[in-house]
This record gives C-alpha cells, sequence and structure tokens, in this order.
C-alpha cells in the first residue's frame, strides 16, 4: 500500500474553493458594506429630514429657531452612532459567515478524501466535531506544518473573533483579550493608560477593520493555496489520538455486529 493517497486536493477544485470565496468578499463589499460608506452624508440627510418634518410645527411667536437646529444636530449625531454601529456589526457578520464556510469546506474537504479509503462513521462525525486545534492536530499528521504558516495565526484570530461575535463573555473573549487585543476596540486610547488595559473591556468593544477584514479574507486565500496536493500513506504519521480512536473503534463495531 506504500504511496497510496489517502489526502487529495485536486488542482480544479482548489481554484474553485478561492474563487468562491473571493466572489464572497467581493460581493459582500460590493452589496453590504458599500451602503456604510458615507455615514457622515446619512447623518446630515436624517438631521434635515427631521428639520423639515419639525419645522412645520415651528412658530415664531413661540420658538427660539436655534432649538430647533440643535435638536436637529442630535438626531444627526444619534443617526451617525447606530448607523455606525450597524457598519460594525455588518462586517462582524460577514467575517462570521466568511469563516464559517471556510471551516465547513474544511471539513467537507476531509470527509470526503476518508471515505475514499475508509468505512465508517465515527471517523467522519469526529472530524466534523473536532475543535479548532484537534482539526490543526489532523492536518500537522499530514507533514503539513500549518500552525508554523503566517496565514495560520491570522485564521485562529477570526475563529477567536467569530466565537466572541457570536456568544459574548467566555473563554474566547479571554483568549482575544490575551493573544489578540487589536480586535477589542480601546475608546480611551490616547486619553487615560490606566483605563486602557485590555481587562476593561468586553465582547462590546469587538471591532474589524477593512484591513483586518481584508488579512482574514487573504489568511483563507493563502491556507487554500497550501493545502498539499497530494498526502500519501507514508506521509501520515503519529495521527491525533481522538483521529485514531475513531478509525479504530470503526474497524471494531462491524466485528462486534456480528458476534452478536
Amino acid at each position: 500500500m506504500s504511496g497510496y493517497v489517502l489526502f487529495q486536493m485536486w488542482g480544479p477544485f482548489r481554484q474553485s474553493l478561492v474563487k468562491g470565496h473571493l466572489f464572497y468578499v467581493e460581493q459582500a463589499r460590493k452589496r453590504l458594506l458599500s451602503q456604510f460608506n458615507d455615514i457622515e452624508a446619512d447623518a446630515d440627510r436624517a438631521a434635515e429630514e427631521w428639520l423639515k418634518q419639525s419645522g412645520r410645527h415651528f412658530d415664531p411667536d413661540r420658538h427660539d429657531p436655534g432649538d430647533f437646529y440643535e435638536a436637529a444636530h442630535d438626531v444627526g449625531i444619534e443617526f451617525h452612532g447606530l448607523l455606525n454601529d450597524m457598519r460594525e456589526q455588518t462586517r462582524l457578520s460577514v467575517v462570521a459567515g466568511m469563516f464559517h464556510e471556510w471551516d465547513k469546506q474544511l471539513r467537507d474537504w476531509l470527509v470526503s478524501e476518508i471515505r475514499h479509503w475508509h468505512r465508517g462513521d465515527n471517523a467522519t462525525l469526529k472530524v466534523w466535531s473536532a475543535d479548532f486545534g484537534q482539526i490543526a492536530d489532523l492536518l500537522e499528521s499530514f507533514g503539513w506544518n500549518v500552525r508554523s504558516a503566517d496565514y495560520f495565526r491570522a485564521l485562529d484570530a477570526c475563529r477567536l473573533v467569530v466565537n466572541v461575535y457570536k456568544h459574548g463573555e467566555g473563554k474566547s473573549l479571554d483568549d482575544l483579550k490575551n493573544s489578540f487585543p487589536e480586535y477589542l476596540d480601546d475608546p480611551f486610547n490616547g486619553f487615560n493608560d490606566a483605563l486602557s488595559d485590555t481587562k476593561y473591556r468586553n465582547h462590546t468593544h469587538l471591532k474589524v477593520s477593512d484591513d483586518q477584514f481584508q488579512a482574514f479574507s487573504d489568511a483563507i486565500v493563502a491556507f487554500w493555496r497550501d493545502v498539499p496536493e497530494n498526502v500519501g500513506d507514508s506521509q501520515v504519521t503519529d495521527v491525533p489520538d481522538w483521529f485514531g480512536k475513531a478509525i479504530l473503534k470503526d474497524h471494531t463495531e462491524p466485528q462486534q455486529t456480528s458476534k452478536k
């Protein structure tokens, strides 16, 4: 069985993964994020519309024009803040969708390749339920030192960002504070160094800039391009314990069933 290919990344399939990802990012920018390109002008229009509507009730004998303009200004500020929050939430949701799609495609590819040479559901189910670190362990058993790649750090940061976005407080937030505090906005930056400590930040400070979003996207592209074209049986050594046990369980279960 020497030289038998266990995992294969077919060239056209690799290209389709990259192409699909780039399409997602391009269309997300064009159809979703572009709507927030000029929130200042949008806020000004909201203030003007409020002034127009409220102006119908203006009575020069009873009202001070300055009060109306001040109220319109406040409306514009509030609208700007709400729209900015929506922009940040939209970008985070786009990042989450991007990461989850990459994660599912990776596991689906692994499972599809495993089914070429292995029968049984335990191994494939474990691939779907394994955490990020366990999947990395499996990839490294190919002889692919994925954790040393520059893109892996960005993927790990993206994973934590998505978890914090979804769940709020918890271990992922603690890990993000310790390893990637740059994704937690510092409201006191430049004002109070004592309050700038990450221990005062929580999930409400989660923020991804356009540049960081692009870095996440670039990491996914780099990952797909770096997947080994062929992984032979002789290259796979020291498979993770969780995977080895699942394979063994698949081999023994049919025998146990036949004895009953």
